[in-house]
């Protein structure tokens, strides 16, 4: 069963789960006054928990520099400064450059909402070498991620079962029973985490980055938003748009929608990239093993999860490849381009008889390792959103979008529109109809949207641009395919961003890469 859409997640497929596929609570009050002041105790990086998705931990980066780690105290309520305090997990990585050259610290968010910075900046640590070499690399769980406060609502068996659900009901039954097994997982996120439910919005995230960025010893915030965090980074100029440093916004989020435009928007984005998937997979040399045309690559998806939805294949162990969870499989194989030998393979498999690799990538979207361990994105994700959006559908607004998200996609469209409930019976009123980021006053924020990305549509870029306001949006424009642009190596992209963020270089609104 999916999650309400993530307002794209940045999405990080593990090779060791294809491969075997084939905590801190709540402390004591504080002065306000004293946590900026605070000294974060750094110290060597144990290996994840599973709330952030276990593993081992950070390997030490090229010449032998050690990945550090400590804890930050923020407030729980930020109404109540004085109050209770939460510890915010962080991870750095250390300038390599000459002291003297060194800008202060890049802190990161890679989107989600849920996913843990303590796990993802290392795994592409050597991607930004040279923004090392000015700034300390700095990522966080973000309260009620990981082991921040993290959000909890059900045990892994419980979750194996929640997402064999079929998310794409047909019939008055179907659409009973998906609209109740919703409501009892909300119940079980109040009944388990009631206490900082209140406490994980956007709003709330980025009032811990300006404590971070004070406890860090920086004057200006220095940032680099990936998809989701692009919203953060967004309300973050809205609050403190004094404080914005260098700050860089890829893969960007749409501010202006609401929940129900931006699944539609995701549908959209899915179905282009499925289509892009299927004119690269066609037009090789070789065969497509999967269609002959793009059309019949297509046709042939739509008919194995029709199949699915009556037969479901076998998966891995006991569990099977619904169609559900084939549908999450293949969207997760459309955030990266380099997924798409990935998707390929699973559906050669698939039609075969066979869902494990399809299944694994399912499993990669919901955050479940092949110990059968969850990390608790799927929980942190349903918290903030509804913690963010004010409005709440029923079965009844489904039913009548219904057709326009089938038209928008015949794949994607009925499990993105059915993800709209996921809020519904949530026991936390939503903040607002669409997050404020308007920043008079801020430094200038290089905004980076790729014209193929599936998650977050290129069309949200002019729009967080327009947003921000007059002379603080620079746009850069990317064409290619996947979510996000800098992690794509393209020079053009590479060269626009770190021109900015090591020499403060603003590069061209407008520019286009390649």
């Amino acid at each position: 069963m999916p999650k309400r859409p993530a307002r794209a997640r940045a999405a990080v497929l593990s090779v060791t789960l294809l491969t075997a596929a084939l905590a801190a609570g709540c402390g004591d009050g504080g002065d306000e006054a004293d946590l900026p002041s605070q000294k974060p105790s750094w110290k060597d990086c144990p290996a994840p928990s599973a709330e952030q998705g276990g593993g081992d931990s950070p390997s030490p980066l090229p010449g032998g520099a050690a990945w550090q780690c400590a804890t930050m105290k923020a407030p729980l309520d930020w109404d109540k400064p004085k109050g209770d305090t939460i510890d915010i997990a962080l991870i750095r990585a250390e300038a390599s450059g000459k002291a003297e050259n060194r800008i202060g610290s890049l802190i990161f968010n890679f989107g989600g909402p849920g996913g843990s910075g303590i796990t993802t900046l290392p795994a592409f640590g050597e991607e930004y070498a040279k923004l090392r070499t000015r700034y300390d690399l700095v990522s966080f769980d973000p309260r009620g991620v990981g082991r921040s406060a993290p959000v909890t609502c059900r045990t892994d068996k419980q979750l194996d079962a929640y997402y064999q659900q079929d998310a794409t009901p047909d019939d008055a039954a179907e659409e009973k029973s998906y609209v109740n097994e919703v409501k009892g997982f909300n119940g079980d996120c109040e009944e388990k985490s009631g206490e900082v439910l209140p406490h994980v919005a956007t709003t709330d995230a980025a009032r811990d980055l300006d404590l971070m960025r004070q406890v860090l010893g920086d004057d200006k915030l220095h940032y680099f938003g990936i998809s989701y965090g692009t919203e953060l980074g967004g309300v973050y100029a809205h609050l403190f748009p004094k404080k914005v440093g260098r700050a860089v916004f890829d893969a960007v989020v749409d501010p202006t929608q609401s929940a129900e435009q931006g699944s539609l928007g995701q549908t959209k984005g899915f179905q282009l990239a499925l289509e892009n998937y299927a004119k690269d997979c066609t037009s090789k040399v070789e065969d497509c093993p999967v269609g002959d045309t793009p059309e019949d690559v297509q046709a042939r998806i739509a008919k194995l999860l029709k199949d699915l939805d009556a037969n479901p294949l076998p998966g891995i162990g006991p569990r099977k490849l619904t169609q559900t969870a084939a549908t999450n499989g293949i969207a997760q194989s459309l955030y990266s381009q380099d997924f798409w030998e990935y998707l390929t393979e699973g559906l050669e498999q698939a039609y075969d008889g066979d869902g494990k690799i399809l299944m694994a990538l399912s499993d990669s979207m919901n955050g479940r390792s092949p110990d059968g361990t969850y990390s608790n994105i799927g929980a942190a994700n349903i918290a903030i959103n509804c913690a963010d959006d004010k409005p709440r559908y029923s079965m009844a607004d489904v039913k009548a979008k219904l057709p326009e998200f089938r038209k928008a996609s015949p794949l994607f469209g009925d499990f993105l529109a059915w993800g709209m409930v996921g809020c519904t019976d949530w026991a936390v009123p939503g903040a607002a109809d669409h997050p404020d980021v308007s920043a008079a006053g801020s430094a200038p924020i290089v905004v980076v949207g790729n014209t193929g990305d599936p998650a977050t549509p290129y069309e949200g870029t002019r729009k967080m641009v327009d947003a921000l306001g007059k002379g603080v949006g620079v746009e850069v424009t990317y064409k290619g395919q996947g979510h996000g642009a800098y992690d794509s190596g393209d020079r053009c992209v590479r060269q626009a961003v770190d021109g900015y963020l090591l020499d403060g270089k603003t590069p061209k609104s407008g520019t286009v890469c390649p």
